[in-house]
């Protein structure tokens, strides 16, 4: 071959710096389509709890449960699923839901307090105004919030994930009411996908 023909075989220059603005326009492009496929699956395509799947456990007495004299009083506990501890919370709540129970006409639940996310711990978020301005969001209820992601999960929808990053329900406790006293005695497995 010829050197000239080499030459029209391979971009000038020129010509490639004529066409360099394709790599940044297709990056922004690629990235703007990327952050409207996340915006929408956080947003849209959160999973709601379903019918209770609890795993049988050694049975634990929540002993302290009557201190709980307001709605969205908390009661942090640790519960033991497969040979480790689950941090988990009881609320007292101001309605009936599927997994809560009724001991005196009050009503408790109870949730692990590991975020389905990434595996945060999260926490009780009773003051509304509080809550609005840590995580931008403003909840019509107490909700459990996590700090890392600033998820929030709603106690009255079953645990369900009402904002943030993560897509699924908190794992829920199964109680149970003996003689007047409530036993945690089950947990749901932490929910994959």
């Amino acid at each position: 071959m010829t050197e000239p023909s080499k030459l029209k075989k391979i971009l000038t220059r020129r010509q490639l710096l004529e066409h360099w603005w394709v790599i940044p326009v297709g990056a922004t492009v690629a990235t703007g389509g990327f952050m409207a496929y996340y915006a929408a699956k956080i947003t849209f395509f959160k999973r709601k709890p379903g019918k209770p799947q609890f795993l049988p456990q050694k049975p634990l007495e929540l002993p302290n449960f009557s201190k709980l004299t307001e709605d969205y009083a908390a009661l942090e506990f640790s519960y033991t699923r497969n040979q480790a501890d689950v941090p988990c919370v009881l609320l007292r709540l101001p309605q009936v839901t599927a997994s809560s129970v009724t001991v005196a006409g009050v009503h408790y639940a109870a949730f692990s307090r590991v975020c389905t996310h990434l595996g945060c711990e999260v926490n009780p978020l009773r003051n509304l105004e509080a809550a609005a301005l840590t995580f931008n969001h403003r909840p019509e209820r107490p909700v459990l919030g996590c700090p890392c992601h600033f998820s929030m999960f709603d106690p009255l929808l079953e645990g369900e994930s009402v904002f943030g990053k993560a897509l699924y329900p908190l794992p829920r406790v199964h109680l149970q009411v003996k003689g007047g006293k409530i036993f945690a005695v089950g947990i749901e497995p932490i929910p994959t996908g």
